[in-house]
């Protein structure tokens, strides 16, 4: 069995410098005004929207909105700060002043020398808290939430779990699980922002670029923990809204939305197929072909064959190794076939590449932090490397040169790039910060056509680029494909709309995926923006038993017939894209987005709305029928014809049905019965 490598340890930055700090951006308008009162037990400011109330002898931060709790610190630990001793928690407010509309707080704590120097400044539909530790020199500073005072709760991107998150587990809502990641920040292999929202409306943005830790219901039970690391300061801002959909909005509008879509249209009607689970690095020209040719022969359709991991001669040499003797021939046999060609990529050079000594004697690598002299070197999956310095105009223009000398010499349309653009044991290049190589990194990619595949880039601030998202690895099995759902509406929600999962049946080196995934997961994909395949519905080697898997004739039938789904909806994508560039609005949503009176909507993670007019809920487990939730209204039943309203109990779907239900009385809804009735 070959060696595979694990994704799990490798964490590339993808930070954003330009972030949003002012409390009016986005939708928030100008300051309201504020009844002030400093009560013997508490203090209260309100606003016409909701009141903000600090509890004086035992600290606690309260959110009112129409009379009722939206959410809530804790009462024990509600600002406090990490050190050398321990934690030292808030006490009680020593001071407080209010004046030109910003509530100042001197705030004890556990350590009689340590104060919190704590500010609100109250907005429209938000407030921003700022807290600086005095007396002390703090190694994390956070904000701990009372989680059951808010409802469910949603945001903060793809999850680490103890039950196998982010690669086979994400819990939907979050409080249904237990998350903690202590390396939460724009260096993270992970797809997340610092950004949870409510069942009750209330939405939480942390403005740091530094590493957080991040805690729900994990380290303590029912309590959200919040810390960011380096730093005696923390700023949050507090978004009190009527809906969910509406702090969502709130947060687009500090991000940014989506400039553009780095997705060409041809690329959203059929999948890009890419070799990394079919072969892993034990890929040849032969097999790669073969792999091609019975996709086409069997009528599955695509758009890019993607070669994947395997085919460098070293890491960092963009040249073809041994296991592939004519590189234009096997191009040019691929685009005879109608598809493009695409390759793998990386910015990290391992040390015995040619490239190494040629980029690193020009001064083309970062350098070292603790000797600056010499350049930077770090461990990934595939060994140890240096990595292309793209602050140094010199190197990028070598490092794309290389790029598009593939392109030339080879017939190369695109590239799958899958690597960090910096990593913060380097030193960056003079006059850039750390976070700038994020940009760097994106103006680099939008030079080449990405096929669809996209770039892991996160953080507030990135949603901007548009870049197409494709999820972490995950594993071959239903609990893969449910987590790989719920991290697609995770995404979307922190702003990301043209979200895709991974690649359809997983990979993580496990047994390929039964036929029964595999075409669920096919089915599931149909109804989201973008597909991205790998695994062959004809067939497909298993590294872990080393046999060959043959599917059946029926699997590569249904698979296409799921694409043939996908292919239809095509044009309300299209238009769903143009939606998300004028409004920032995801593409796939959950039902509360729409729907946020209806509250059974808020724990349903199996269904979701593409745009708003198309409800999808594919099986996501064993078995024949399913229930399907509706929300109030009329819905066309796509497989059974016919006019539906209410729940649907053990809704019959066999495995070459996937449940769709058009919402009647929309701008769509004619379209898209023409487009999907059969």
């Amino acid at each position: 069995m070959i060696a595979l490598r694990s994704r799990r340890l490798f964490h590339p930055l993808a930070a954003l410098a330009l972030v949003a700090t002012s409390l009016t951006a986005g939708s928030a308008s100008a300051a309201p005004a504020v009844k002030y009162r400093d009560g013997a037990s508490d203090i209260t400011l309100t606003t016409p929207a909701y009141q903000v109330v600090v509890a004086k002898r035992k600290f606690q931060i309260t959110t009112r909105r129409a009379g009722r709790t939206v959410l809530a610190t804790t009462n024990t630990d509600a600002i406090g700060f990490s050190g050398p001793g321990g934690r030292v928690t808030a006490t009680g407010v020593r001071k407080a002043s209010w004046s030109r509309g910003v509530l100042t707080l001197q705030v004890g704590t556990t350590d009689a020398a340590a104060t919190l120097a704590v500010k609100i400044t109250p907005s429209a539909d938000r407030y921003r808290l700022e807290s600086v530790v005095q007396g002390a020199t703090p190694e994390s500073t956070g904000m701990h939430f009372a989680m059951g005072s808010a409802g469910h709760w949603y945001g903060h991107g793809e999850a680490s779990t103890d039950a196998g998150g982010p690669y086979t587990d994400q819990p939907w809502p979050l409080d249904s699980g237990k998350v903690a990641d202590d390396a939460f920040g724009p260096a993270s292999y992970q797809m997340v922002d610092p950004f949870w929202f409510t069942q009750s409306a209330a939405g939480i943005w942390f403005d740091t670029q530094d590493l957080m830790k991040v805690s729900l219901g994990k380290d303590a039970p029912g309590v959200a923990g919040m810390e960011v690391t380096g730093t005696p300061s923390l700023a949050a801002t507090f978004f009190v809204e009527k809906t969910p959909k509406a702090v969502y909005d709130d947060y687009i509008g500090i991000t940014g939305k989506p400039a553009k879509s780095d997705a060409e249209a041809y690329q959203y009607e059929t999948p890009l197929w890419n070799s990394w689970a079919q072969f892993y690095t034990n890929v040849d020209q032969a097999s790669f072909l073969d792999y091609v040719h019975r996709l086409h022969d069997t009528g599955v359709p695509g758009h890019t064959m993607s070669l994947d991991d395997g085919w460098m001669s070293h890491y960092g040499d963009f040249t073809f190794n041994g296991k592939f003797p004519d590189p234009k021939a096997m191009s040019d046999e691929v685009h005879s076939l109608g598809y493009k060609f695409g390759l793998w990529v990386t910015l990290w050079i391992n040390l015995d590449a040619d490239n190494y000594k040629v980029a690193a004697d020009k001064g083309y690598l970062l350098k070292s932090k603790d000797d600056p002299s010499q350049p930077c070197t770090v461990t990934w999956w595939n060994g140890k490397a240096g990595i292309v310095d793209l602050g140094n105009p010199d190197a990028r223009a070598w490092y794309e040169g290389q790029l598009k000398a593939l392109q030339q010499k080879y017939g190369v349309d695109g590239f799958k790039f899958d690597t960090r653009f910096y990593d913060e044991t380097c030193a960056p290049a003079s006059g850039y910060t750390a976070n700038d190589y994020v940009k760097l990194g994106a103006q680099l990619t939008d030079e080449f056509d990405q096929q669809g595949v996209g770039v892991r880039i996160h953080w507030t601030g990135s949603q901007k680029y548009g870049f197409v998202t494709r999820e972490i690895d995950k594993g071959t099995d239903w609990k893969s494909l449910q987590a790989a759902i719920h991290q697609s509406l995770a995404i979307s929600t922190i702003g990301y709309p043209f979200v895709e999962t991974d690649m359809v049946g997983g990979s993580e080196g496990q047994p390929p995926p039964s036929k029964e995934v595999l075409i669920r997961w096919a089915q599931a994909a149909a109804a989201m923006p973008l597909i991205y395949s790998s695994t062959s519905p004809v067939r497909v080697y298993d590294y872990v038993n080393k046999r060959w898997v043959d599917y059946d004739a029926d699997t590569a039938k249904l698979y296409a017939k799921a694409i043939d789904v996908h292919k239809r909806l095509a044009p309300y994508i299209e238009r769903q894209v143009r939606r998300t560039l004028n409004t920032g609005d995801p593409i796939m949503q959950p039902l509360f987005f729409a729907f946020p009176s209806d509250q059974a909507s808020y724990t349903v993670g199996d269904e979701w709305l593409l745009g708003d007019s198309l409800l999808a809920a594919p099986l996501l487990s064993a078995g024949t029928s399913r229930d399907v939730h509706l929300p109030p209204g009329a819905w066309y039943d796509v497989a059974r014809g016919k006019v539906v309203h209410g729940d649907l109990k053990a809704y019959p779907t066999d495995l070459g049905t996937l449940p769709l239900f058009v919402r009647m009385g929309t701008a769509d809804t004619k379209s898209l019965i023409g487009a999907l009735r059969h």
